[in-house]
């Protein structure tokens, strides 16, 4: 298989990925009490969120390198 096509079907999968989750969630723990020895954290649950647009872009990207690479081949 060509680096091309490799790469192309990384990006498909990747835009088809970033259209179905719209963002990626991540827990952090954050102290919220600290004295001396009694600490306390909290789990927090924060998103990064993805524009739809990066979902297409990669998308059409993955699908145009895919067309190109078959051309040239």
């Amino acid at each position: 298989m060509k680096t091309n096509t490799l790469i192309a079907i990384v990006l498909i999968a990747i835009g088809i990925l970033a259209l179905a989750y719209q963002g990626i969630t991540y827990t952090t723990q954050e102290k919220v009490v600290d004295l001396g020895p009694i600490q306390m954290t909290a789990e927090k649950q924060k998103t990064f969120p993805l524009p739809p647009v990066v979902g297409i872009a990669t998308l059409v990207g993955g699908i145009v390198l895919l067309v190109l690479g078959k051309k040239n081949g």
